[in-house]
């Protein structure tokens, strides 16, 4: 973002990039490790056990290209089949192609995409290589959505790079749906999804028919609820914004957020169930809280200040955590006195 915005001379869209970040959050990340214990207990109790009796360098080989095989199918099907796409819309909502669209995910994308490597454990692939595997072709995705690397080489005829993967977020009739391999680009070229870049079609980035809302909880859901004819709010009506944060604070605040979702992940395995629990919710409800910071509502201001840094300040004081986490809390502490001095000063200039 630092090149983007003083090398390249681009602006940032602070709130979309805020909402990337913290569109699925630590909600998609538990959603993730219940898919890694479904997948271990299909393993455990209907494996064929055929790839654990293989040796370990073809095991890992296999793996390797089973999983993104499977990846492949997961994402095509996830715009093919309308309930899929209700999930995996969310990524494509963002139309500003850097690193931060790579994380912006649904709550239940972890889910979903289960079912399509599930004759990974069938087969026997091992759990831990399973994840490794998986943890590699997710690292790739961050290059796939890169915005600086424009042609990659020599990789462009077998990998899947940022020169591919942007017309996949295209709305234009011409890349809808194309290029869905995950890390091989062999995929689509095999099963008639690939496209290269026309020159007369200049890119349109995000969708149709885009979400009228910035709150994580309604990208979510919102596509769900109208597929299941569900009345949802009338999101064209204007609200009153009782202040208006400049957007590089919006953003600030989602940066925090998503380090903080970093530091749950490195105690996962560690902490018991009460801690989790209640690191989840800190940061579960301050990410709503940010979009309330986002549109000027009272209560986001309310929630970004009792759950995020008081929330924190009560964490830290009942369990020892590593000094890095203190700085953590040090820069949450000095973002949320900003937002309060930047609003109070609002407040009072109106009130004049």
């Amino acid at each position: 973002m630092i090149i983007i915005r003083f090398k390249l001379k681009e602006s940032l869209p602070w709130k979309e990039i805020a909402l990337n970040l913290n569109s699925g959050h630590v909600f998609m990340w538990v959603g993730r490790s219940l898919a890694v214990l479904v997948y271990g207990a299909i393993l455990t109790h209907c494996s064929l056990g055929w790839v654990e009796q293989w040796p370990p360098a073809l095991q890992w080989a296999i793996v390797f290209i089973g999983w993104d095989f499977c990846f492949y199918w997961s994402h095509r099907m996830h715009h093919d089949i309308s309930f899929l796409w209700n999930v995996h819309v969310v990524h494509h909502q963002g139309e500003h192609f850097s690193l931060s669209l790579g994380i912006r995910n649904s709550w239940y994308s972890s889910l979903t995409s289960l079912p399509f490597f599930i004759p990974l454990a069938i087969i026997g692939a091992p759990l831990q290589e399973f994840i490794v595997v998986g943890s590699v072709h997710y690292f790739i995705q961050f290059y796939n959505h890169n915005h600086l690397i424009k042609r990659s080489g020599w990789l462009e005829s077998f990998m899947v790079t940022p020169t591919h993967h942007i017309l996949h977020h295209a709305r234009n009739p011409e890349y809808r749906g194309k290029n869905c391999s995950g890390s091989f680009i062999i995929w689509d070229k095999l099963f008639g999804t690939f496209q290269e870049k026309l020159e007369d079609v200049p890119i349109q980035l995000g969708i149709d028919e885009s979400i009228p809302s910035d709150n994580p909880f309604w990208i979510n859901n919102l596509a769900f609820l109208k597929f299941f004819k569900v009345k949802t709010p009338d999101f064209t009506k204007s609200r009153f914004q009782f202040y208006n944060l400049p957007d590089f604070w919006i953003g600030f605040a989602g940066l925090l957020l998503f380090a903080w979702l970093i530091f749950y992940i490195s105690v996962e395995k560690s902490w018991d169930n009460v801690r989790l629990s209640y690191l989840f919710l800190i940061i579960f409800i301050s990410t709503i809280s940010v979009y309330g910071l986002s549109k000027g509502k009272i209560w986001g201001v309310a929630g970004w200040v009792l759950f995020f840094c008081i929330g924190n300040l009560l964490f830290i004081y009942f369990y020892s955590a590593p000094a890095l986490i203190l700085l953590l809390l040090t820069l949450s502490v000095f973002h949320v006195f900003t937002v309060l001095a930047l609003t109070w000063k609002q407040f009072k200039n109106s009130a004049s």
